[in-house]
């Protein structure tokens, strides 16, 4: 079963480290704030009040056996760096962190993050998606150009298939799963039809998205 290490309890931190548990893995998280510490004591596997830019701290706690840390210390940037640099030297493979923006980001890529995520600017942009095209259900970029949409099956779609819709060859785009009554379908064939209150997960260049979403 694999091992994970949480830094930092703010909101982020806090609901990572509760899925994380919730979902059956083994949880170490990490805080120098008391009361956080103790509001996840009884939820993940080990909570600790430390400090995480201390590397005798986390050469105590082990880091180098975990398999994966989660950094997200919040308006801390200094620390925030010095945490992630820590974590790569001391052994761990896998290093996700929290960033503000794009020039943090950058500083995190060279001390050796793994994976830099935008908790805020990616709600933004899910949010604005949302509000500006009305049939998006959800919505997360992959990339500058690619992104994977939630649409949902209009009436004209209804009995017919994905060879009829010709989503691949004629959008250029990947139709990942169906969503149909709350069981995700990622098996899709061909001769699926749609049935009404479906939801299409769709992967693809935001131009091809973009036609997609305008045609239907």
């Amino acid at each position: 079963m694999k091992q994970y290490i949480v830094i930092g309890l703010g909101n982020f931190g806090a609901s990572v480290a509760k899925t994380l548990v919730d979902k059956g893995y083994n949880v170490l998280a990490i805080d120098k704030n008391k009361e956080k510490v103790q509001e996840l004591a009884n939820t993940v596997t080990h909570a600790v009040e430390a400090d995480a830019t201390d590397e005798e701290v986390l050469k105590t706690l082990g880091v180098r056996n975990f398999d994966l840390a989660v950094v997200s210390i919040g308006n801390n940037i200094h620390a925030n760096v010095l945490t992630t640099l820590l974590l790569k030297e001391l052994g761990v493979s896998y290093v996700i962190v929290k960033a503000q923006d794009n020039l943090h980001g950058n500083l995190l890529s060279k001390v050796g993050a793994d994976r830099i995520i935008y908790p805020e600017r990616d709600m933004g942009v899910r949010i604005a998606h949302n509000l500006i095209s009305s049939n998006v259900m959800d919505y997360l970029e992959f990339s500058p150009n690619y992104s994977i949409i939630e649409l949902p099956v209009t009436a004209n779609m209804v009995g017919k298939n994905l060879a009829e819709l010709k989503i691949g060859s004629q959008y250029n785009l990947n139709l990942v799963a169906i969503k149909r009554k709350g069981e995700i379908n990622i098996s899709v064939r061909n001769d699926i039809s749609f049935s009404s209150g479906d939801i299409m997960v769709v992967f693809g260049s935001n131009n091809d998205l973009k036609e997609l979403q305008n045609s239907i």
